[in-house]
C-alpha cells in the first residue's frame, strides 16, 4: 500500500517519513513489506490508511501545480474521517497518525478478544437490520454498526448476540449475513473505554476550523465549528457511521463528484446510493493523472 505511489513522488515520500516519525516506527515499510498480520492490527492499520489517502492528496495537489484542489467537502467512513479532517487542515499530519494510532489501541483494548464480533448483513434495508440487531441483542449489546449502503448494513456488538442475529436477519430479508474478521466490536456502546480514551486526548488537540465543511459520520450533516468536530469525533467512536445518509446530503448539496482517496471501498458504496452523480477512486499515479487531464 503506497509503495508504487511513494515511488514515483517525492510528495508521498514525505508523507510517509512525516508519519514514520511522528509514531516512532517504521510504519511505511510495514505497509510495503508486511508482515499483513502485523500490518492489519487495527492501531498500524488506521494510521496507514490514513497516510496512504493523504499520501494520494498531496500527489494530486502537487500535479496540479500545487494550486489548491477545488473541493466543496469532505467527508470519511469512520477512521477516514480523521483523513479528512487532515485534508481539510484541521489536523496537522503528525497529529492525526497519533491521534489514530491512539484510537487503535483504545479500540483494540476495549473489548477482550473473542467477546465482541461484526457481521455483515447484505440485500437487507436499514429499518430491517435494526430490527434483526433489536431482536438479537436480548440483554446484550448488538446494533447496526455502519449504514454503509442501500441494503448493506454491518452490526457490532457481543459476539453471541451478533451470531444471533444473522438467521434473524435473513428472516427478514437478508440475501447474505456474514461475521467479519474483525478483531473488535467498532461503532457500538461497548466501544465506552476507547470512547472516553479519544475524549481525554482530543481534550488537549488543537483542532483548526476546516478549510471546507466536513460532513460527519454520525450527523451525515456538515460541520465546522472546531468544539463540535471535538465532540464529534469522540461521539464517532460508539456511534453509526451513517455514510448512506451522508452520501444523499451531499448529493443534496450539489455535489456532483465524489473523489475517493487512497482506497476502491467507498465509490462502491457511493454508486449503490446515488446513481446521478459521478465518482472515481485515486490510487495510482495514473489515476491522478487521468483525473486532472479530465478536469
Amino acid at each position: 500500500m503506497g509503495k508504487a505511489l511513494a515511488e514515483a513522488s517525492a510528495e508521498a515520500r514525505a508523507v510517509f517519513q512525516e508519519v514514520d516519525e511522528a509514531l516512532g516506527q517504521n510504519l511505511f515499510q510495514l505497509m510495503c513489506d508486511g508482515p499483513a498480520d502485523e500490518l492489519q492490527l487495527t492501531e498500524n492499520a488506521q494510521p496507514a490508511i490514513m497516510a496512504n489517502a493523504i499520501a494520494v492528496l498531496r500527489v494530486l495537489q502537487h500535479q496540479a501545480g500545487d494550486a489548491p484542489v477545488p473541493f466543496a467537502y469532505v467527508a470519511g467512513h469512520s477512521l477516514g474521517e480523521y483523513s479528512a479532517l487532515c485534508a481539510a487542515g484541521s489536523l496537522d499530519l503528525a497529529t492525526t497518525a497519533r491521534l489514530l494510532k491512539l484510537r487503535g489501541q483504545a479500540m483494540q483494548a476495549a473489548v477482550p478478544v473473542g467477546q465482541g464480533a461484526m457481521a455483515a448483513l447484505l440485500g437487507i434495508e436499514f429499518d430491517e437490520a435494526v430490527q434483526a440487531a433489536a431482536q438479537a441483542a436480548g440483554d446484550q449489546v448488538c446494533a447496526v454498526a455502519n449504514d454503509n449502503a442501500f441494503g448493506q448494513a454491518v452490526i457490532s456488538g457481543h459476539a453471541a448476540a451478533v451470531e444471533r442475529c444473522l438467521p434473524i436477519a435473513k428472516e427478514l430479508g437478508a440475501r447474505k449475513a456474514m461475521m467479519l474478521p474483525v478483531s473488535a466490536p467498532f461503532h457500538c456502546a461497548l466501544m465506552q473505554p476507547a470512547a472516553d480514551r479519544m475524549a481525554e486526548a482530543l481534550a488537549d488537540t488543537v483542532i483548526n476550523a476546516p478549510c471546507v465543511p466536513l460532513f460527519a459520520n454520525v450527523t451525515a450533516a456538515p460541520v465546522s465549528d472546531p468544539a463540535q468536530i471535538r465532540t464529534l469525533l469522540v461521539d464517532q467512536v460508539t456511534g453509526m457511521v451513517r455514510w448512506r445518509e451522508s452520501v444523499i446530503a451531499m448529493r443534496d448539496a450539489g455535489v456532483d463528484h465524489f473523489i475517493e482517496l487512497g482506497g476502491k471501498v467507498l465509490v462502491p458504496m457511493i454508486k449503490r446510493i446515488v446513481e446521478d452523480v459521478a465518482s472515481e477512486s485515486l490510487v495510482e499515479m495514473s489515476d491522478i493523472d487521468s483525473l486532472l487531464e479530465m478536469v
